[in-house]
């Protein structure tokens, strides 16, 4: 029966090297090739029958790991290894968590890349030994994306009202320190509960100081 075969590659240069790599194994059929992640999704749409893919990363319209992305959700039987000359760890963290199942470089020799396939459809993780040391690194030091900040902004006054409660003052306190009314006071803290998502003085303070609009 064989292994069935697609490419993704937007280069014809590289796909033809990659064509002629798996030429040399009788086990191995190419169903169809792609150009770009669009197109390699709509012809696999036509064309399921497929075990397993060579993913390029870098390409037009869709690229690699946003394919795999949809392609493991889609289609989570077929396997998919990443064929790329990229080998950074941010390419090798988004492939993986997108449901890619090996990594390997395009200077791949055409045995390694038969042994590769073989052990990926056996449920292995074949990748390149580069690629499995900086694999190993990112296990042991994950990526952890940049906490994207919030957006408070609070009036000077709301802050004067929010220092004064940090210091643990009543309202009739910080009223009579920033020469306003203690309603006045009451509803500024309304308005610093609902800015910053929070239920009371503890949790507003505490909100405050991690997002450094006041020092804790």
């Amino acid at each position: 029966m064989g292994i069935k075969l697609a490419i993704a590659e937007d280069n014809s240069f590289l796909l033809r090297a990659i064509e002629e790599k798996i030429s040399f194994f009788e086990d191995l059929q190419l169903k169809f090739t792609a150009s770009n992640g669009e197109d390699f999704l709509r012809k696999l749409k036509k064309n399921s029958v497929v075990d397993l893919v060579l993913m390029d990363i870098e390409m037009p319209v869709k690229n690699g790991i946003e394919t795999v992305r949809e392609l493991s959700k889609a289609y989570p039987q077929i396997k998919v290894i990443m064929l790329t000359v990229f080998d950074d760890e941010e390419n090798i963290y988004q492939s993986i968590l997108a449901g890619a199942n090996g990594y390997l470089l395009k200077e791949v020799d055409p045995k390694s890349l038969h042994q590769a396939i073989l052990d990926t459809m056996e449920g292995g993780a074949a990748m390149t030994p580069s690629i499995a040391m900086k694999a190993l690194k990112i296990l042991r030091n994950p990526i952890v994306p940049e906490e994207k900040k919030e957006e408070i902004n609070l009036t000077r006054r709301e802050i004067e009202v929010l220092e004064q409660t940090a210091k643990g003052l009543t309202y009739q306190q910080i009223a009579e320190n920033l020469f306003i009314s203690p309603k006045t006071v009451r509803k500024h803290t309304e308005n610093i509960y609902q800015k910053l998502q929070v239920h009371n003085k503890l949790e507003a303070v505490q909100k405050a100081v991690k997002n450094r609009i006041i020092e804790g």
